[in-house]
């Protein structure tokens, strides 16, 4: 697989030498926000996951390979290039790999790269779903197929608020994902901690979910795991007020026919718009905190399986 993927000498040092990793996406660099921010943000994510014990490995298609560990000068690239950067899911590594064309890993396709590179924890922001109206679209994000078959957890803020919650829950006990809520019984809706939904599990701290990953895995019982971690009680934003401009934002997604790939990037980005910048100041707050959870986890796997 080596002529598939290339992992920084940093990375690579830290998996031989059986250091915690964690690893990032590159979309939330590329799609996620402007310029400066984006990369600001991305560096800063990498200083959290260090300053908790671990290894930051941002992952990213670059040259005809997944690049696990990118540079400052990789991430600013990513950065600057925005949106003119492919967003790269599952059905797009081939190509983009054979053509030599630059992606920004989504949640499905970090995993995977995660997985080739020997990482089990994966901190973003929220995972995709099933979107509203998927009873007549057949809309289901790769994220969901993923985390059903490769081994790696994904501490997130919940599933992304625009998308239909309860049918993403039904699609992850069908495949058999568990969904941890880190103190909490109930599932975080991305900006805020309220959804009205439970999640499988409630689990206090690290080194708990640690042993559950440890379990999981040790039976041979493939597949990922979500560990849902709710935003900080003062960064959220109110719930009704959330789901009214989600609610006009959808509507307007339906008006211009944007369906697919294309239509997670509109919502957030409308909803941004509506809400005056506020849901992204709290998208980067709660990247932060699962950066936090996720290096915590990755140092307390990491402390229980070299005993």
């Amino acid at each position: 697989m080596k002529k598939y993927i290339e992992i920084s000498s940093e990375v690579q040092r830290a998996i031989q030498n059986n250091q915690p990793v964690v690893a990032l996406e590159s979309t939330i660099i590329s799609h996620g926000m402007p310029f400066p921010k984006n990369m600001e943000t991305a560096l800063a994510v990498e200083q959290i996951v260090r300053s908790n014990g671990a290894i930051p490995a941002t992952i990213a298609i670059l040259n005809g390979k997944f690049k696990v560990g990118l540079t400052q000068e990789e991430v600013k690239y990513l950065g600057k290039a925005g949106q003119k950067i492919i967003k790269a899911s599952r059905r797009d590594i081939p190509y983009l790999l054979s053509k030599k064309i630059d992606g920004a890993t989504t949640v499905a396709s970090t995993m995977i790269a995660a997985e080739m590179a020997g990482i089990k924890v994966f901190a973003t922001g929220g995972i995709g779903g099933v979107h509203r109206g998927a009873e007549t679209s057949f809309d289901v994000s790769a994220d969901l197929q993923e985390l059903a078959k490769t081994n790696v957890a994904v501490v997130c803020a919940g599933i992304k608020a625009i998308l239909d919650l309860g049918l993403t829950l039904e699609y992850l006990e069908t495949h058999g994902v568990p969904v941890i809520g880190y103190q909490t019984a109930e599932l975080p809706a991305f900006y805020t901690q309220k959804s009205g939904f439970n999640v499988d599990y409630r689990l206090e701290n690290a080194t708990e979910i640690a042993h559950f990953l440890q379990t999981k895995w040790g039976m041979n019982l493939q597949g990922g795991v979500v560990i849902a971690n709710p935003i900080p009680a003062d960064k959220q934003l109110d719930y009704d007020y959330m789901m009214e401009n989600i609610a006009i934002a959808i509507a307007e997604a339906n008006r211009l026919g944007i369906k697919g790939k294309e239509s997670t990037p509109f919502l957030l980005a409308k909803v941004k718009e509506l809400t005056t910048g506020k849901s992204l100041a709290s998208n980067i707050e709660l990247v932060y905190n699962n950066a936090q959870l996720a290096a915590q986890i990755a140092v307390a796997l990491h402390s229980i399986s070299y005993k």
